[in-house]
């Protein structure tokens, strides 16, 4: 239960009598005295003086009622739980530091446990005092021999802050004393009371002049009204805007600026909705004062008292003039080619959709078109586009024709037509007639693809297109839908195969497989090449499913550093030797290095255990970032392996640069060694090199007895191949047992 101010003064007065003070009764001029102490203070507060001006004044005031004493008055921040000194007018300015931020708590001092315990605190000896155990220092330093600290305290009867008198002798407050210290904080609440409540007025204050202004510089129209809806307030954009003056509107209510564009219904709904949620805001057609109409964004407030009753009503407006022409100037940019004076893609499309039938569409594309560029320049190409467009105008009079994109056009036939008459037309015309540009003369000529039917033609077009530019500069393709969408299929293949890979990689669906490789010499399987395989919805599938769809989505990187990841996880647990496929994308992203290392150290896998195979058209090309990537690889230890070699460019040089530790040859030449001689032939040539340079061999793909026998007769030291291991998620390590 809150305690009254008298009521709380009246316990203050009992335990100042609890707490030692002298209960001798305060003499007649001792209350004279108390009397002008509390006049004067009030006669500050009157007066207008500073908030701090009255707090020192008080405090020397008191001083004079206590000889041998300072006073001190600080207040609380109870966010910190400390004291800062707000007025000690007697205490010199370099000492005020000390006696800020002292914490509050039961060793706090007077002060510090006058706020603790939100009642007075009178100390005789500060120097023995359990209370004033944190603050001895202060005690020495200061001379203070006595202390006491009334709380001062906020209408809630919270304590706030502290009055004190500090004396430098060791001695207990007379009631008197008592008297002059509870006045003292009251009336230092009641300074600090109304300088907060100064300080919230006048950032009331500030807030609605700020307001004010904002209201009157605003861009937006400002409308209130009474509530009888009679117009009482404008801002000056009203007046702009509407044409109406401050003094033309008053007292009016603003259906005067109705246009006669809205139906009563739509009144009658906008009032329901302003009564029933207390604001409506919409699109609304109003009329100036010169009769011109102007479409605004009309947002309309109520304003109630603490009652529910309807006081005013408030209407902001923003002109939509200029944003609807702004609009509608983007709109036909959106449209139309700025350049060629064409329509767009966009309006190619919206033709299409609205066509609905059969029709015909030709793209052109302008051959050498990014040369022009280079070597005219931008400004020059512009003006070649625009004699382009006037060119197609005239030899394809009554044709619809689009721009594209910067080099490409197109024609639309809204009916079917001989795309190869049309492609003839202008290959001839453009091919007899040069155009002049700057005095300079051109001979264009373009690609082109077409389509005919009803759906789809942009996209069959364009395809089409591309197909022209497969066969060389100036060709003509019309794409044929039986022919074509088998191409067509195997995109949207991709497609899938990319989505169904990304959820892959989010499930954590992609694991290693391993296969055995064995070793011809001793018959054992002790290495293994680890293979990425796609496990998700009950399915296993292998590498050559999502491995090109991958590499087109930049995926690449991302299997191997699984492949790396899971792969040495299982290696960890195992002595075999092991390889890992690693491709150009790897070596583009230059982190293969880094990565393996880590990998290497996190599972205690020395690099010597791990080959890196690489495709024989990595190491053939040679790029020079790549070659120094692999060198330095070799350089930790790790071991180089070319794989597939036969099946590009076999560059013996790039091989021995490298110094590779192990040759696979590619599977297309085993699986027939024995039965095709020119496979033999080839085998044994890259066999007879790479024993002379001292470099293992594998043989891929050995799947039968017959093909085995010739691997080991042309003296292959390892066999890889479903005939010793299939690829399986563990490691089978198979030892040939001893004869």
């Amino acid at each position: 239960m809150r305690l009254s101010a008298m009521h709380k003064s009246t316990l203050d007065a009992d335990l100042c009598a609890r707490s030692g003070a002298d209960q001798v009764p305060i003499t007649t001029a001792e209350q004279e005295q108390v009397l002008q102490f509390q006049q004067s203070v009030f006669n500050d507060v009157v007066t207008n003086k500073s908030c701090q001006s009255i707090l020192d004044n008080l405090c020397l005031l008191a001083e004079q009622l206590l000889p041998n004493s300072v006073a001190t008055l600080m207040v609380y921040d109870s966010a910190e739980n400390a004291l800062s000194l707000l007025a000690a007018p007697s205490v010199p300015q370099e000492q005020h530091q000390a006696l800020s931020g002292l914490v509050v708590g039961p060793r706090g001092g007077s002060c510090g446990n006058a706020i603790f315990r939100n009642e007075p605190i009178f100390v005789r000896d500060t120097l023995s005092d359990e209370r004033w155990a944190d603050l001895r220092h202060l005690a020495e330093s200061f001379n203070l021999r006595a202390c006491w600290s009334m709380p001062i305290r906020n209408p809630e009867q919270q304590a706030v802050g502290s009055f004190a008198l500090s004396s430098f002798e060791n001695r207990m407050p007379s009631s008197f004393h008592c008297r002059v210290l509870q006045i003292g904080a009251d009336m230092a609440g009641l300074v600090l009371a109304r300088q907060q409540q100064e300080e919230a007025i006048s950032e009331q204050r500030k807030r609605l002049e700020l307001l004010g202004k904002a209201i009157e510089s605003a861009s937006e129209g400002v409308v209130i009204t009474d509530a009888d809806n009679n117009i009482i307030e404008v801002n000056p954009f009203f007046e702009q805007v509407t044409g109406y003056t401050h003094e033309e509107v008053m007292g009016r209510n603003p259906s005067f600026l109705s246009s006669g564009s809205h139906s009563k219904d739509f009144y009658q709904s906008m009032w329901q909705e302003l009564l029933e949620q207390g604001r409506w805001s919409g699109e609304v057609i109003n009329q100036c004062k010169d009769g011109r109409q102007w479409s605004q964004w009309l947002s309309l407030s109520v304003l109630r008292d603490d009652r529910g009753v309807i006081q005013n009503y408030v209407g902001v407006f923003a002109d939509l003039t200029e944003i609807k022409s702004e609009r509608d100037r983007h709109v036909e940019a959106l449209k139309t080619d700025s350049l060629t004076g064409l329509p767009n893609k966009n309006q190619l499309q919206e033709a299409l959709d609205v066509c609905g039938c059969d029709s015909a569409l030709l793209v052109l594309n302008v051959n050498n078109f990014s040369l022009i560029n280079s070597a005219y320049g931008l400004d020059f190409a512009d003006c070649l586009l625009a004699a382009i467009t006037d060119r197609l105008k005239i030899v394809l009079e009554g044709a619809c024709i689009y721009r594209l994109n910067a080099d490409e056009f197109a024609v639309h036939y809204d009916e079917e037509v001989s795309l190869q008459a049309v492609f003839n037309k202008v290959r001839e015309n453009f091919f007899l007639n040069q155009l002049q540009v700057d005095n300079l003369s051109f001979n264009i000529s373009f690609s082109y693809g077409g389509a005919v039917g009803a759906d789809d033609l942009i996209r069959k077009a364009l395809l089409a297109l591309k197909k022209a530019k497969e066969g060389g500069r100036g060709r003509f393709y019309q794409y044929a839908d039986q022919r074509d969408e088998l191409e067509q299929h195997q995109r949207l293949e991709y497609m899938q195969w990319n989505a169904l890979l990304h959820r892959a990689l989010n499930e954590d669906c992609l694991v290693p497989y391993f296969q055995g490789i064995r070793d011809n010499d001793s018959g054992d399987i002790n290495y293994y090449e680890c293979l990425i395989r796609m496990q998700i919805d009950g399915k296993v599938y292998g590498p050559y499913q999502f491995l090109q769809p991958a590499k087109l989505s930049g995926l690449l990187p991302v299997i191997t550093r699984t492949v790396i990841e899971k792969s040495c996880q299982v290696m960890a647990h195992n002595q075999c030797d092991f390889s890992i496929n690693i491709t150009e994308d790897d070596l583009s992203h230059h982190y293969l290095e880094e990565y393996l290392v880590q990998r290497c150290e996190t599972y205690g896998i020395p690099p010597r255990r791990i080959t890196l195979e690489i495709l024989e058209g990595v190491s053939a090309a040679g790029k020079k970032n790549h070659v120094k990537q692999l060198a330095s690889l070799k350089a930790q230890g790790f071991r180089l392996a070319i794989d597939d070699f036969g099946t590009e460019y076999s560059n013996f040089e790039r091989i021995l640069e490298l110094d590779v530790d192990m040759i696979k040859i590619d599977a297309k030449y085993i699986k027939s060694i024995d039965t095709d001689s020119t496979s033999y032939e080839i085998t044994r040539a890259i066999v007879f090199f790479a024993q002379n340079a001292g470099i293992p061999v594998v043989a891929e793909f050995v799947h039968s007895e017959s093909v085995q026998r010739v691997v080991e007769s042309l003296g292959i030291r390892f066999s890889q191949g479903y005939l010793f291991s299939e690829p399986a998620p563990q490691v089978i390590a198979y030892v040939k047992a001893e004869d």
